[in-house]
């Protein structure tokens, strides 16, 4: 009577791999469908006798012994959606809530009509919110749904530091100037031009003076350039900045003005020396030029696209040409992948084989990184399925075949007694 059931055991090993197999297929071309792995396990086998010093044990069948998901990395594919993001390694987002968290591989996101950040089943997407005093993302807290304001209207950023890289010619003549506007933004996004104005006042060095439009201030006079700032400045003869206002190189801070809109007063810092401490402006014999003006300030402006990048910082960028960071997607990570519980709609909920979840950035503690503008596929291998389904298929056939064979040899058992 054994090999009815272990048999018959065959039979639903066979048909439960099939079934496996059949679910990967039909989540072919499922966003980030990890293909799921069935391996079997033999029961406990029954001693029948012993041959020498070795048991005698007969085998009483087969069982499932585990269907687990092959984590193995999906094709990446490019939709050009802003919002859509692909994980290229470990890790899966975080999406749900505080209460009721989730997990998924599957980046086909969309923004609602809030401007949160949601999975294709309308859950939140998880990620870090909060800024520190200075403007920096708190990346070591906890998580909170990203949410991008349709329409939202971002702050003016007054201008706090100007970079000018210019030459002074040396070989020009005394009483010789040289000028380089610089836009800088007040404290309610207007912007403003100051005028750097230098002027030569002997061998190697020189004088400069800031201006800005007198109608811009409170007692200017409209037409008439208004001073904010004056010095002078020497050159080694290396064409090296030598001193500054009588002293050593140093930056220049630039005493705010009283804005005539009513804008609050800002002080700038004018950076003379980049990162090293070599001065950003020379005094070579080459015509009087500058080569690269940065500052730090930025008009009003509204959300019109966002893009994520790499390590999942979620970049709003303006109509005036600007970006700024929004929040940044968490990524999770657990000891054993394996061992997660699959909840459906490409979702994995943790459970005590996964072990405890792992929430950190990208490109950190062993996770991945993200690809913006793109999707994971799934990771089915059509060829494998399909070889696995004809040894499922042939299994299912011998362990029928078994209780065919058993079938008739109970038969003929019975027959004996006529």
């Amino acid at each position: 009577m054994g090999s009815f059931s272990s048999s018959l055991s065959g039979l639903n090993a066979n048909q439960q791999e099939l079934a496996v197999i059949g679910d990967n297929l039909a989540n072919i071309n499922t966003v980030a469908y990890k293909a799921s792995t069935v391996s079997f396990a033999d029961l406990v086998s029954q001693t029948v006798g012993s041959s020498g010093f070795d048991p005698a044990q007969v085998g009483l069948g087969v069982t499932i012994g585990s269907i687990s998901p092959n984590f193995q990395q999906g094709g990446i594919e490019e939709t050009g959606v802003a919002t859509n993001v692909a994980i290229q390694g470990n890790g899966l987002f975080v999406v749900g809530d505080t209460n009721n968290r989730s997990y998924t591989r599957a980046g086909n996101f969309s923004l609602n009509s809030s401007g949160q950040l949601i999975t294709a089943d309308g859950l939140p997407v998880q990620g870090y919110t909060q800024f520190d005093a200075s403007g920096n993302l708190i990346t070591t807290g906890g998580l909170s749904s990203l949410v991008v304001p349709p329409g939202l209207l971002r702050p003016p950023v007054a201008t706090s530091n100007v970079t000018t890289v210019t030459n002074l010619d040396a070989g020009a003549a005394s009483g010789s100037t040289f000028s380089a506007a610089v836009q800088i933004y007040d404290s309610l996004g207007v912007a403003h031009t100051a005028t750097v104005n230098y002027t030569k006042t002997g061998a190697g060095a020189w004088s400069y003076s800031i201006t800005v439009p007198g109608q811009d201030v409170t007692g200017g006079t409209a037409g008439t350039p208004k001073q904010i700032a004056s010095g002078t400045m020497t050159f080694d003869g290396t064409g090296n900045l030598k001193t500054v206002n009588s002293a050593a190189p140093a930056d220049v801070t630039i005493t705010g003005p009283t804005w005539a809109n009513g804008a609050t007063s800002n002080n700038v810092t004018w950076n003379l020396l980049d990162a090293n401490g070599n001065g950003q402006i020379t005094g070579f014999s080459n015509a009087s030029a500058t080569s690269s003006i940065t500052q730090d300030g930025s008009p009003t402006g509204t959300v019109d696209s966002v893009q994520i990048d790499a390590s999942g910082k979620i970049i709003a960028s303006f109509g005036a040409g600007q970006t700024v960071t929004v929040g940044q997607l968490g990524i999770a990570s657990f000891n054993n992948p394996q061992g997660l519980v699959k909840l459906g709609t490409n979702e994995y909920g943790a459970s005590e084989a996964s072990g405890i979840v792992n929430v950190g950035i990208a490109g950190t503690g062993g996770r991945g990184t993200f690809i913006g503008g793109s999707l994971e596929q799934s990771n089915v291998d059509i060829a494998q399925e399909f070889t696995q389904m004809i040894l499922a298929q042939r299994g299912y056939q011998a362990n029928s075949k078994s209780i065919t064979v058993a079938d008739e040899l109970l038969v003929d058992t019975l027959n004996l007694k006529r």
